[in-house]
């Protein structure tokens, strides 16, 4: 069974919510048929990017003598997202003649001010999915109530500057507030696909800079330490999380010069055992392949036995290291090895790092002798 089909296997037990996307989409039609008739619709339905269709309830209503604007609060199911229960709002106006539709930033939506995403620097942090769809309500509405399809969109999030410090978006360069996003318009809880999809724009972000070195870390503790051992930019750290594969197998279509990979020791255990998801649901420590690298040091069978009765794999460090055996540096040089595997270049400039609990580096593979901070002159 492979890591997507489980996913998905999991994420049907549980109940889906709606993107922000969807929800500015839905608060546009409301606001503007209220604008071209008088009356809110409540609820309001939309046709999703696959066809289904899905109605919402409105949370705030507001009409004015030349515009209108509608507020819907956002449902992320059972998916941990940081804007579940946000009011997302839309207020449309009436352009001028030949302008066509143009989106504009509220206040908690961001503008992009870096390169390498889908929009262009400048522009309001609105996905172009979100813009297809908000668009298509507009020409709908324009042609069954005989207006012109020239309208300006604005699109606000209450308390969305605050909600984005939880978010990817300062470090893709998205300042003031969240992005409203969704390709499906739907949210898959716990989706993998949304995740990896944020390591892919961080990526674009870095090519687009022409930064020359990246890293991709496991958590907050490895990240901590490898920005500090090469004195990298905030945006030159993607946020790779569990999902190595998913990063390097971008990046071995869109190369960065130089990759970084920290973790700790269980998690590089995995990547170096061939895993390219390391959550603890979707793979697992082998033991007995851990043993088979303590004989490879020169464990004796005493410590192989341990090995594989271990439960953990700190307990396999732990006994290694008091008996004088480099197993973090093995893992590392292994780990290494793999990463480049996925890259399908054995010559890429790659490095393994691994980390401690309390944030000391323990491992580290294909370093150089440069003095912090070259990398970023190179």
């Amino acid at each position: 069974m492979s890591d997507d089909t489980e996913n998905t296997k999991q994420s049907s037990k549980l109940r889906r919510g709606w993107t922000t996307g969807a929800c500015a989409t839905a608060a546009t039609k409301a606001a503007l048929t209220a604008l071209a008739t008088g009356s809110f619709p409540d609820p309001v339905e939309i046709t999703l990017p696959k066809g289904q269709k899905t109605a919402f309830a409105l949370d705030y209503e507001d009409i004015q003598e030349n515009q209108a604007e509608v507020g819907i609060v956002k449902d992320a199911g059972d998916d941990p997202d940081v804007t579940h229960g946000a009011l997302v709002k839309a207020k449309v106006r009436f352009g001028a003649r030949g302008d066509g539709i143009r989106f504009f930033a509220g206040e908690g939506v961001g503008t992009i001010t870096r390169a390498g995403l889908p929009l262009p620097v400048g522009e309001p942090a609105i996905n172009p999915v979100p813009r297809q769809m908000m668009t298509e309500v507009v020409n709908e509405l324009a042609s069954k109530y005989d207006f012109a399809p020239d309208m300006d969109i604005t699109i606000s999030v209450r308390n969305g500057e605050k909600l984005a410090k939880h978010t990817w978006n300062p470090r893709l360069g998205i300042v003031g507030g969240l992005s409203i996003l969704g390709t499906t318009g739907v949210v898959i809880p716990f989706s993998c696909s949304a995740w990896i999809h944020s390591i892919h724009r961080g990526i674009d972000v870095a090519r687009a800079e022409k930064l020359p070195h990246v890293a991709g870390c496991t958590g907050s503790t490895s990240e901590k330490a490898v920005r500090q051992l090469y004195e990298l930019p905030d945006f030159a750290m993607l946020d790779m999380g569990d999902f190595v594969g998913g990063m390097l197998k971008y990046l071995r279509t869109h190369p960065v010069p130089r990759i970084t990979i920290g973790g700790g020791f269980a998690k590089l255990s995995k990547l170096a055992q061939g895993h390219m998801d390391l959550h603890s649901g979707r793979s697992q420590v082998d033991f007995d392949w851990m043993a088979e690298r303590i004989a490879e040091l020169g464990g004796d069978d005493q410590m192989q036995q341990q090995a594989r009765d271990a439960n953990t794999a700190l307990a396999v460090l732990q006994m290694a290291d008091a008996a004088g055996l480099d197993i973090a540096n093995k893992i590392a040089q292994l780990a290494k090895a793999r990463a480049l595997d996925i890259l399908r270049n054995p010559d890429a400039a790659l490095d393994i790092v691994i980390v401690s609990r309390k944030g000391d580096i323990i491992a580290r593979a294909g370093q150089d002798t440069e003095p912090k901070g070259h990398s970023q002159d190179a």
